[in-house]
């Protein structure tokens, strides 16, 4: 059931209507009709798996309150150490399993030896990679003492299949959404209107831009041998492009969702394509998860290597951005693409200028020159490291690579829909410009038109919603579904 699908908004207005109307006096009851909407969400993909988001959320809630309950530190360390193993193992047999199998026969191979083991037929549960981090981060935040035990299971287990961002994402943190769902909840007309407004740029990101996007850049990458390194060329930056709008066009569609419903979850992207250099870039692009990573991840190892000064901390980002790159996939392409984004990192860490946050000129409607470089020559470093994501095989990218940096570079593109090409260059141009007028604010239309005449602005709304079902593209099942 996508976002930008019928079905979807059928549902939602049944959840909407029943949600205020029929149980808007009572949280406890709009809480378990919450409960079990998400559970048909996430049916409605595959209800086989439903059984393990209700298993892995009963076992954590479980070992949740045995960890605050107990006065024991080392009962506390073998709790959570217990939730961990748990909740990665899962993880690790539906997502990883085949992959280090595949890898270990492809190494034994080499040496002469073939080995009789064969890889199982797996199928990925949709938001395991999500859920699971949200799991993890309780068991964790409750062991460290930030937030008490959920006293409430259908709280908690809301908080982790709460189906705005069951799928892909937010990562939200218990200590955020739980104690929203603990207070009542009345219907706010202002937040609502700012909802469908951020839904609605959601929208025309995943369906102007990216599925139109993917229209162009499936064929590029499917077909490289035999195209000019132009179009290749195009095709990479449309690739970049369409990543953003897909992923920050769901979790714009996934916050507005929550705010109909009068709960706010965790933003996701700022403008990461206005970053001055690597690390901001990262501070913008996928928030929840690169915070998630930081404070369990990167910061405990910071803090190991520290006497190893910065040489450790290099060792501690690389270690962080290799699984940044594992957690989007089992292939060693995403691990490649984290450990060169480590990389990346590296001369920001010798220079000293880490955590130098570069701000841009409030109030110019053009970047200074100095400004442009930087946010130029960080789109470029983050355009090049797609290629290996969006690859099946390190083989293929770097067959990608000789294809690209060859003579046909001066050549005129070829593509089979030049029309298709042209105006979704126009609506990308439309983005950027929306994009940058709005970068102060939660996402791109939350401050833009607020002083506009009425009129002007509604005409603007209406607009852009006719973008959307004129210049749609084909339907595209969101990339991060398969993280």
């Amino acid at each position: 059931m996508l976002f930008n699908s019928l079905s979807f908004a059928l549902f939602f207005i049944i959840v909407f209507i029943l949600y205020w109307f029929v149980f808007g006096r009572n949280v406890k009851l709009q809480n378990i009709f919450l409960l079990i909407s998400s559970y048909f969400f996430y049916s409605f993909w595959d209800w086989r798996f439903l059984s393990l988001l209700i298993f892995t959320s009963l076992v954590s809630f479980a070992l949740g309150n045995q960890i605050g309950k107990s006065g024991n530190i080392k009962t506390k360390r073998t709790f959570l150490y217990f939730g961990i193993i748990i909740s990665l193992g899962v993880l690790f047999y539906f997502k990883y399993f085949n992959f280090f199998v595949a890898s270990f026969i492809s190494l034994f191979s080499r040496f002469g030896f073939n080995l009789d083991i064969h890889t199982l037929n797996i199928i990925l549960p949709l938001g395991i990679s999500f859920y699971t981090f949200r799991i993890i981060s309780y068991l964790i935040d409750v062991h460290r003492g930030k937030i008490t035990p959920a006293n409430d299971w259908v709280n908690y287990f809301l908080f982790v299949a709460f189906f705005p961002s069951l799928i892909s994402g937010p990562i939200d943190k218990a200590g955020m959404l739980i104690p929203q769902l603990e207070k009542k909840r009345v219907f706010n007309g202002d937040e609502g209107v700012d909802g469908l407004r951020q839904i609605l740029w959601g929208l025309f990101k995943k369906t102007v831009i990216a599925d139109n996007c993917a229209s162009i850049t499936n064929p590029v990458f499917d077909n490289f041998h035999h195209l000019p390194a132009s179009t290749i060329l195009i095709g990479i930056f449309l690739y970049t492009i369409q990543i953003y709008a897909d992923f920050s066009g769901y979790s714009d569609m996934a916050i507005g969702t929550a705010r109909l419903l009068g709960l706010n979850i965790t933003r996701n992207f700022d403008f990461p394509f206005f970053a001055q250099n690597i690390a901001e870039f990262w501070r913008k692009w996928h928030i929840s998860l690169t915070s998630w990573l930081t404070e369990y991840v990167f910061t405990p190892l910071s803090i190991s290597f520290r006497d190893y000064g910065k040489a450790g901390l290099v060792l501690a980002i690389l270690i962080n951005f290799t699984l940044i790159g594992i957690w989007h996939g089992a292939n060693w392409t995403f691990v490649l693409f984290g450990f060169l984004h480590g990389c990346y990192y590296v001369p920001l860490i010798i220079s000293g200028s880490l955590n130098k946050r570069k701000k841009l000129t409030k109030g110019e409607f053009f970047p200074s020159l100095s400004e442009f470089i930087k946010i130029a020559g960080t789109f470029l470093l983050v355009m090049f490291t797609f290629v290996i994501f969006r690859s099946d095989t390190i083989g293929q990218a770097f067959a990608l690579y000789r294809s690209l940096f060859s003579r046909s570079i001066l050549s005129s593109p070829v593509f089979d829909a030049a029309n298709v090409v042209e105006h979704t260059f126009i609506f990308i141009v439309f983005l950027f410009i929306i994009e940058w007028i709005g970068r102060d604010g939660q996402y791109a239309l939350s401050d833009i038109g607020k002083k506009w005449h009425p009129a002007v602005r509604w005409s603007f709304y209406y607009a852009t919603l006719i973008l959307v079902f004129l210049f749609a593209g084909s339907d595209q099942q969101f990339i991060y579904f398969q993280f």
